[in-house]
This record gives structure tokens, sequence and C-alpha cells, in this order.
């Protein structure tokens, strides 16, 4: 069989909140197959569990294989993550999801496949530690830019997962009582830097009169959100609704990811995500300058640099898990 030619064949699902990454990678980690749907808008845990499995299944084909015939099949999600119980908690950016679901335990069912769960950012820093931009360092903070702002941490080559919510930088305030977050408290860096927070508060601002090509941009590519893509191509044009609200999440971004860095004091920040990754290093080394003036240690900055493995890095971490959760 194919797959025996090419040594044990692992699957990987990213779950973001607008898309749905999936890999199929042999025992040297590369990527055999892939595949990329939208997350749903609707329903609720089960519709994006549904999702991912056909997802998996495509980069499965795309590979020559089954889902049946991988040795593992590992999840990054949003939300609280129990990995030895398999459920997925509260994870706001997804339809519908307010309680715990055993996503673990879906998934299996519906691939016949071992599933490991894992944090959707802790495990995407874990593959740029461990085969990407991160590589050469022991410490590092990942800082991924998308739907909302979410964090991986490494301490001397191992993640740092406390007691099962740490990373969570996208939630480190930056203005009292400021903008209302998607958590639901108040002046997070999320309410300021994450892409659905920049759709709301473009659409009020656009709703109040202010110009934008934001939306036009959107619907000329089919989208109903205001995607990664879309604010990148507004930004190409100068877009001014666009620049002004991208330019406040890169103050908010330097502010909340220089607070993380004076607490950890790490040797690299990796920046990625969907945002993070599609504006690249010139955006890393704007969010660089925004830390400046509130790094404690401003005469050796950590070096940002982009995610090394893009949009698959999530996927590809996600391969990484065992089906113990260990």
């Amino acid at each position: 069989m194919a797959e025996d030619r090419r040594g044990r064949l692992r699957g990987g699902i990213d779950l973001g909140g607008t898309k749905i990454q999936t890999v199929v990678v042999d025992d040297r980690y590369t990527v055999l197959g892939k595949a990329r749907a939208p997350t749903p808008t609707t329903g609720g845990p089960p519709d994006v569990a549904a999702a991912m499995a056909r997802a998996m299944r495509d980069a499965a084909r795309d590979a020559g294989t089954e889902t049946s015939k991988l040795t593992c099949v590992g999840a990054g999600s949003p939300g609280a993550i129990d990995a030895k119980a398999g459920t997925v908690t509260s994870a706001r950016n997804l339809p519908g999801w307010h309680g715990s679901y055993p996503l673990g335990r879906k998934l299996a069912e519906l691939l016949g496949a071992p599933v490991a769960l894992g944090n959707d950012v802790q495990v995407a820093t874990d593959a740029e530690a461990q085969l990407g931009a991160g590589r050469t360092y022991s410490s590092m903070l990942g800082v991924f830019w998308g739907t909302g702002v979410g964090g991986g941490i490494v301490l001397d080559g191992r993640p740092w997962l406390g007691q099962g919510g740490a990373g969570e930088i996208g939630h480190v305030v930056v203005k009292v009582d400021g903008a209302i977050c998607p958590c639901g408290r108040r002046g997070c860096m999320e309410a300021y830097a994450g892409r659905n927070a920049l759709e709301r508060r473009a659409r009020e601002l656009h709703a109040k009169g202010e110009s934008t090509d934001l939306f036009k941009i959107a619907k000329k590519r089919g989208r109903e959100r205001l995607t990664s893509g879309v604010w990148a191509a507004a930004l190409e044009r100068k877009d001014p609704l666009a620049t002004k609200l991208v330019d406040r999440a890169v103050e908010m971004l330097g502010a909340g990811v220089a607070s993380v860095v004076n607490v950890l004091d790490v040797e690299v920040v990796i920046l990625g995500g969907g945002l993070g990754v599609r504006l690249g290093q010139p955006f890393a080394d704007r969010i660089a300058g925004a830390m400046a003036p509130h790094l404690f240690h401003d005469n050796r900055p950590p070096p940002l640099l982009v995610a090394a493995l893009g949009d698959l890095g999530g996927a590809i971490g996600a391969s990484l898990l065992e089906p113990d959760g260990e």
C-alpha cells in the first residue's frame, strides 16, 4: 500500500474561526496531502465536527489514503481543551459553542482513527519550535493574529501549558474599561486586534458613514466575512478605514506583546495566524516597533519573526499530538 512505502502517516486539523485546514504528513512531517474548508457560521459543535471530518477526508484523499489508515489524527481547536477527556469547552469564536463538547470522540467516530486534541495556538507554536522559525531557540512566544489573538509559550524547549489555559495573550488588558472583547470582558488586546473585532468595528463605522472598500472587496471575492485576504487587499489600496483600524491593531499588539515579553523574557517572538502570515514581515517589523516603547529591557528586544510554516503550521502542529494527550 502507498502508506507502507511512506512510513506511518498522520493527520492534522487546524480549526480556525474562518477556515479548517487539514494535512496528512509522513513520519518526517512532510506534507503529502492537504485540504481547506470554511468553518461553519451556523449550527453548533456537531456541524463543526462534521466539517472537520470532511476536510480531513479530503486531505487523506489528496495523499492517496484513507483516514482509517492514519496512525493518529491531531486536532488543534480554540477553547478550553481537556486532552484526556477529549472535550472542548467555550470555543467562543465558533457557532453555538457555549458548553463542553466531546470533539475527540466524535471525530474518532467519523474518521475511524485515534484522535488527539490540543489548543490550536499552542500546537502551532510547538510546530514552529520544532520545525519552523523557532527551532534554534529554547524559549519563544507565539503570537497568532487572526480571527482572535492567541498565544503559545515554549520555555526551556518545552511547551508551557500552565493549568491548561496558558498563552491567552489576546486577553491581556491594553486599555482599562476599553472596547468589549468577544470574551465579554473589556479592554483586551483581542478587542482591538482580532479579525472579528476589526470587522465588527468596520461595520459600525461604515454604517455611520465612513468610506471603505472592505465590503466591496469581500463581495467581489464571494466572502461573507472580512478575511485576512480582504484586509490585505484593502491595505494595498490604502483604504482609509482599513488603514486606521489596522494601525490601531498594531499599536495594541505592540503594547500587549511587550507586556508578555516583560514577564517571560523569551528569546524570540513568532508571528503567525491568518493576518500575521498574510501581512508578513513588514507588519512584524511594525509590531516590533510598537513594542519598543513598552519593553523594560529595551536594549535587547527579542527578534519578531513570521511563522515559517505559514498557513499549514497549525495543522502540522496538530499532527505532532499523541492520542493520549501527552
